[in-house]
């Protein structure tokens, strides 16, 4: 792979990564828990772009096997605040 298109990739990393610090400020500020819930789902995808995008750029496809573990992960934690928001009481 060229220097551009490593460069390119790593940009784009860096890119979703400000993106995702952008929503924190729904997961503090959040309106509603789902809000909340959501926000934290995004935060989670994103890692996983970014962790993708980080192997692309450098080569390493090793990385590829941490992003699937965190997004099977960042699935069963939203599957679990899900369950635990209907078990509150705060669904109606």
């Amino acid at each position: 792979m060229s220097d551009l298109a490593a460069t390119a990739l790593l940009v784009a990393a860096t890119a979703v990564v400000v993106l995702a610090v952008a929503l924190l400020y729904r997961v503090a500020v959040g309106p509603t828990t789902y809000d909340r819930i959501v926000a934290i789902n995004v935060i989670g995808t994103s890692a996983v772009i970014v962790i993708a995008l980080v192997a692309a750029g450098l080569g390493r496809p090793e990385y590829l096997d941490v992003a699937l573990v965190y997004a099977l992960l960042n699935y069963v934690l939203s599957l679990a605040a899900g369950h635990f928001t209907v078990a509150g009481g705060e669904v109606p």
